[in-house]
C-alpha cells in the first residue's frame, strides 16, 4: 500500500478540501501488536429483525425457504441472494447484482491509507474476475496454526468453466450447474476520504513490520451507516480500504475486525402502507479491508497462511449472499477453528472457517518482501473457504450440495475434503 503524510482532507458529508501539515510518521514509534493478539474477527452489523420472507423488490435480489433441523425439530427460515435453486427456471435463475464498489481514503495519526491502492487488485481479484474453480494450488493445512498445504481438486461440477467467486460457491452450495448464476457487476464509485480522529484511531505495526490502521469499531460502523443511506437500495454497496483494520472497546490491542457487512430499513425512503408493511426498501452494504500481506501470514506458507489480500472480502460477500438482511438464524454453533465467535446463533457461512482458505488467481499486487524482508506473499488470492446451509441446518447425510471429492456424501463447505478440519466433514454440533 501506499503511505502518504496528510496534506489534504476530504470530510466525508461535504468534501470540504482543507490544508494542513502533519509531522512525518516515525515507525520506532508505532506499537507492535503481538501476533497473540493479531485475531482475525468479523461481525455484523444492524437487521431487520427475524427471519420471515422479506417480500420487498426495492433491495437486492433474493429468496426464501425453510429447512428443518432433525436435531431440535425447529424449522428456520432463511433469505439468501439470487434466485431460488429449488424453483427457478431457465434465465430467471440467472441473476446478476450491482455492487457498488466505493474505495475509503482513510486518514490516521498523520498517514493515508487510500482505498484505491487497491482498486485494480480487487477488480481483478476472483470476487469480480472469473477462473476455474475445478482444482487450486493450495489450500490451508488442518493444523492449528492454519500454516499452507497441498492443493487439488476443489469443485468437480465446474471444472473447466470460468466463473466468479461468489457464483462458484452458490453452484456448489446447492449442487447446481447449466443456467444457475449469482454474478455480481462491479460499478466503481469516486472514493471518500474519512478522517479519524485521533481519539477514535491509532497506527500498530505486525511483527513483520507492516504498519496499519487500527480504527475503533464502534465510531467506524456509524461512517459506513451515513455512506450507506447514500445508495441503491437494489444494489450492494461494497466499501473498501486498504489495512484499516478495527478495535473493540478502548484497548487498541483487542484487535481486530476485518470486515463486516449489515442491513436496516432506509431512513426516510420507506415506501407503500403503514410505514414498513409494504415495499419499503432495506438496504444490505459490506465493508471489508484488503490485508497486506504481511499483517497476518506468516513467511513462507506459515501460521494464517490464507488471511491477506481479499480473504476479508470473500468472506463477507459469501456472509452477504447466504444471510444478505442479517436475520437468518439457526440452532447455536461452536467450532473450535473460531473461538472468538463464542457460541452463535446466525447463519454466518464465514465465521467458522475463518483463516481457512485456498489458492484462486494471479495476484500481482504488494507481492514484494515485508518491510523486514521476510516473505508472506506468494503470487495468488486467497478466498477463505465457506460453510454451507447443511452444517448449520444439521442435515445428514447431505444431498443439498456438491458432493465431496474423494469421500462419500455431499460436502458442508466449498472446499470440501481440502478442508482438512473434522469438524467440517459432519454437520455442525451445539455449544
Amino acid at each position: 500500500m501506499t503511505y502518504r503524510r496528510l496534506g489534504l482532507s476530504v470530510s466525508v458529508i461535504a468534501a470540504v478540501v482543507a490544508a494542513f501539515s502533519v509531522a512525518p510518521v516515525s515507525a520506532n514509534a508505532i506499537p507492535v501488536i503481538d501476533d497473540s493478539q493479531l485475531q482475525a474477527t468479523t461481525t455484523t452489523v444492524g437487521g431487520v429483525g427475524g427471519a420471515p420472507s422479506l417480500n420487498t423488490s426495492t433491495t437486492v435480489a433474493h429468496w426464501f425457504g425453510q429447512t428443518t433441523d432433525p436435531h431440535n425439530g425447529v424449522t428456520y427460515g432463511y433469505n439468501m441472494v439470487g434466485a431460488d435453486p429449488n424453483n427457478c427456471s431457465g434465465s430467471a435463475c440467472d441473476v446478476t447484482v450491482e455492487a457498488d464498489v466505493q474505495p475509503l481514503i482513510v486518514n490516521v495519526a498523520g498517514l493515508t491509507f487510500d482505498g484505491r491502492d487497491v482498486m485494480a487488485s480487487t477488480l481483478a481479484s476472483p470476487l469480480f474476475a472469473t477462473n476455474d474453480y475445478g482444482s487450486t494450488t493450495a489450500a490451508t493445512n488442518g493444523d492449528a496454526a492454519e500454516t499452507r498445504g497441498a492443493g487439488g481438486t476443489l469443485s468437480q461440477i465446474d471444472a473447466g468453466r470460468q466463473l466468479q467467486l461468489e457464483d462458484a460457491t452458490m453452484r456448489a452450495q446447492f449442487n447446481k450447474t447449466g443456467s444457475y448464476h449469482v454474478r455480481l457487476h462491479a460499478n466503481v464509485l469516486p472514493a471518500v476520504t474519512i478522517d479519524v480522529p485521533s481519539n477514535q484511531g491509532t497506527l500498530l505495526q505486525s511483527g513483520r513490520g507492516v504498519i496499519f490502521a487500527d480504527v475503533n469499531i464502534q465510531w467506524w460502523a456509524t461512517r459506513i451507516q451515513n455512506l450507506q443511506t447514500q445508495a441503491d437500495s437494489t444494489h450492494v454497496p461494497v466499501y473498501t480500504t486498504d489495512d484499516v483494520l478495527l478495535h473493540i472497546g478502548p484497548n487498541i490491542f483487542n484487535c481486530c475486525v476485518i470486515g463486516f457487512h449489515g442491513a436496516g430499513i432506509v431512513p426516510g425512503k420507506t415506501a407503500g402502507p403503514g410505514h414498513g408493511n409494504g415495499n419499503q426498501p432495506v438496504q444490505t452494504y459490506i465493508w471489508a479491508t484488503y490485508l497486506s500481506p504481511g499483517i497476518y501470514a506468516r513467511p513462507a506458507g506459515g501460521r494464517d497462511w490464507a488471511v491477506q489480500d481479499i480473504h476479508p472480502l470473500s468472506h463477507e460477500v459469501a456472509e452477504w449472499g447466504d444471510d444478505p438482511f442479517v436475520n437468518n438464524f439457526v440452532e447455536p454453533w461452536l467450532t473450535p477453528t473460531a473461538p472468538q465467535y463464542g457460541c452463535t446463533g446466525i447463519l454466518e457461512t464465514g465465521d467458522p472457517v475463518v483463516g481457512i482458505g485456498f489458492a484462486m488467481g494471479t495476484n500481482t499486487f504488494q507481492q514484494g518482501p515485508n518491510p523486514n524482508g521476510t516473505q508472506s506473499a506468494d503470487g495468488f488470492f486467497h478466498p477463505e473457504d465457506e460453510v454451507y446451509l447443511p452444517w448449520f441446518m444439521r442435515t445428514a447425510p447431505n444431498n443439498v450440495s456438491e458432493p465431496n471429492q474423494t469421500t462419500a456424501g455431499g460436502r458442508y463447505t466449498l472446499m470440501g475434503d481440502l478442508n482438512r478440519f473434522a469438524g467440517f466433514h459432519t454437520a455442525a454440533t451445539g455449544c
